[in-house]
């Protein structure tokens, strides 16, 4: 008996703890563990698509500081013709809750003579959201932010995921959802905008029926594009075909194949 005490309140602790996170979470139901997505990357290279290399995006069950989490790992891999006109190499990673409440956020970017690299880490005390912000920078020196907020802030890769499990019966076009989002250096306000539905054909030659979701964030006052997502019309809002508006220019990435 004389351990109860002790059990009883790492007990209380976990329930608190799952309580302030679930603040933060939604119902996945979109993916399961086991996901896994591939495409093809092109560039707009002076006015010319050019087949660039590849990107990979893998959901897995995993564990994450001794709790079942999502991880979620991204990566971008040019060919040898894209790297001579421009070097990227992104890798994002994360982990969320079950219930896609962000727990951990990474993103290594190489584009061109410039390496960042971004770190998010998330706690829930007292029912808040409190971050963590870490960030390497291309010429080795780091700094680090600590914030606490009453609301919940994301990463672009923990709201890629969440945003596959809306439900957009009811959207019209222009229906618009505001969150604020987080990198290894601040806080933004971002929005995702409903662009109507259309018909992708994707690499592996099928077609598909998608919704066009457009993600802007605030930049020096205005909302700013940064991606266009065409994602499957169906529960599992599978990303077909994303467009990417970049600082050196703009590229696609199509799907060419998926297990779900």
């Amino acid at each position: 008996m004389t351990h109860m005490p002790r059990i009883i309140f790492t007990m209380l602790m976990l329930a608190m703890s799952m309580s302030s996170w679930s603040q933060c979470g939604l119902r996945n139901t979109a993916f399961s563990s086991g996901e896994y997505l591939t495409y093809n990357l092109y560039f707009n290279w002076k006015f010319v698509w050019v087949k660039a290399g590849t990107a990979s995006m893998y959901t897995v069950q995993s564990i994450h500081k001794g709790q079942k989490a999502y991880r979620t790992s991204l990566s971008t891999k040019g060919n040898e013709k894209a790297d001579k006109l421009f070097f990227m190499r992104d890798t994002l990673l994360s982990y969320s809750t079950l219930d896609l409440a962000p727990l951990y956020f990474r993103k290594g970017a190489r584009e061109g003579e410039r390496y960042n690299v971004d770190e998010v880490f998330y706690s829930y005390p007292n029912g808040k959201c409190h971050v963590r912000q870490h960030r390497q920078h291309t010429n080795g020196t780091h700094s680090w932010e600590e914030h606490t907020y009453s609301d919940c802030v994301f990463d672009m890769l923990n709201v890629f995921q969440r945003a596959r499990s809306f439900n957009p019966s009811n959207w019209k076009k222009g229906h618009i959802i505001n969150f604020p989002i987080v990198d290894g250096k601040g806080r933004t306000p971002a929005r995702l905008v409903f662009r109507g539905s259309t018909t992708v054909k994707a690499d592996n030659g099928k077609k598909y029926k998608c919704l066009e979701i457009s993600y802007l964030e605030v930049s020096k006052g205005k909302y700013k594009e940064i991606a266009r997502f065409f994602v499957t019309d169906d529960k599992s809002h599978i990303p077909v075909r994303i467009d990417l508006f970049l600082r050196f220019g703009s590229a696609k990435a199509f799907l060419v194949s998926m297990k779900k």
